[in-house]
Formats: C-alpha cells, structure tokens, sequence
C-alpha cells in the first residue's frame, strides 16, 4: 500500500513538473511575440517619423549654441511666435559646414519662459537638395519668416523648377501643412497650382501663352481633406501626388 502511495505521488509531481515547463514555454513564447510585435511598432514609428533616426541634436533643451552642434552652421533663421504663447520662437535651416551639398535640417524651436528654447519638431526631408548635379543652386534665393502663428517658406526659380510656396501652423501640438503653390513656365503656358490640403481645396490655373490675348483656364477641385505634419512633408511630393491623383493635366 505504502509503495503504491509513492508511485502516485511521484507520478503526481512529474504531471506538475510538466504543466509547469509547458507554461513557462508558453508564457516565453507570448513575450516573444509582444517583443515582436513591438519592435515592428517601432520600426513603423520610426519610417513614418524621421525625426526618430536623427541621432545628431543630442540637446534637445537650451540656447540656440547648446542645440545646434558645432559641426552644423544656420543658413536661414527666421523668429516670431508659433504656439500663440507670447513667446518668440525660432526655425532655423541649417546645413553641415565640412559639406554644404548634403540634405539640409530645418529645427522648429519653442522658447521657454526661461528664455531658453526646447527642441519641438525636426525634418531632414522638407526643403529640397539646394544644390543640382550640375552644381547651381535649384532656388535663389530662399526665404523663410514667421507672422501671426504661421511659418512660410518661399522658394523662387521661375524655370526649370518653378517658384514653390508652403506654409505650416500649430494646430493643438501638431505643426501642420495649411498651404502649398507652385509656379511654373514651360513651353507655351504658364501654371500655377494651389493646394490647401486642411480643407481638400485644390485649383489650377494655365494661361496659354501662344496665343495674342493669352487666356487663361481656372479648374477647381475638390480633394480629400488630409493632414502632413511638418516632419513627414516633402511639399513638391505632395503637390505632384495630388495633382496626379485628380488627372490635373
């Protein structure tokens, strides 16, 4: 009786022994897959947010010299009050000095009421290559400035690239894209396009100029409302996408 008793209870620790590993492999596996799960999260995060890559502005907190590295000199600058805080903010177009020709970093920087400033938004991809592959410069000149919460950045070259004009404005924390205009001449015509993609209004307007009198043509279309935000725009991208999209031609 007692060795049948010992052979239950032996037989009874194995079964939990076993329950107890398969478990742990379970619970293991799960925390596998969460990692997984989040590191795609991450990733995606990441291709939607360039700013997450950027490994440079290591001070995100500071005067404008604490901010901006050494390795880096400010080619436009412009100030005014972004956030409607009554403070004077600043967005600075910077470029790398032991290489001029590389993508250029436009900062959005928040004035503290310390009189300091905090790193608040960062693009790599927004302003075009200042620079062709012949080496003259794509837009001369080039303007940024700040008036009542809005940023606006001109960009004039009235061929072969055209004038390009874009502006963006804080909308709760979101520093948002509220205007893009192109204008271009080509061969026989001239065209502009403007696009305000908060409100999904898009017009074109073509003036032929072969003919004495030059008329001109206005469309305007409806598309879908969308939101960019500052670090994701690339506005001629933008334009070039819609205008496609909505058989402009």
């Amino acid at each position: 009786m007692k060795t049948i008793t010992k052979i239950i209870l032996l037989l009874s620790i194995v079964f939990i022994n076993s329950c107890a590993k398969n478990n742990d492999k379970e619970s293991a596996a799960k925390t596998i897959k969460e990692n997984d799960t989040d590191s795609t999260i991450i990733k995606k995060a990441s291709e939607e947010h360039p700013e997450n890559k950027n490994a440079v502005f290591h001070v995100e907190e500071g005067t404008i010299s604490d901010i901006v590295p050494d390795s880096y000199e400010i080619q436009h600058e412009a100030a005014g009050d972004l956030n409607n805080d009554g403070l004077s903010d600043q967005v600075l177009v910077l470029r790398k000095k032991s290489d001029t020709l590389t993508q250029r970093t436009v900062l959005v920087l928040l004035k503290n009421k310390n009189s300091n400033f905090r790193l608040d938004k960062i693009s790599q991809i927004l302003l075009p290559d200042e620079y062709n592959e012949a080496g003259f410069k794509k837009y001369d000149p080039e303007s940024i400035s700040i008036d009542k919460g809005l940023l606006s950045l001109n960009l004039y070259n009235h061929a072969p690239y055209g004038n390009l004009f874009f502006n963006f404005k804080y909308i709760n924390k979101d520093f948002v894209l509220t205007y893009i205009e192109t204008y271009n001449v080509g061969a026989g015509s001239w065209q502009s396009l403007y696009y305000e993609p908060l409100k999904g209004k898009f017009l074109q307007e073509v003036t032929n100029t072969m003919e004495e009198d030059m008329p001109s043509e206005t469309k305007n279309i409806q598309v879908k409302k969308q939101k960019f935000l500052f670090e994701n725009s690339v506005p001629d991208d933008i334009i070039s996408k819609v205008y496609s999209e909505n058989d402009m031609l």
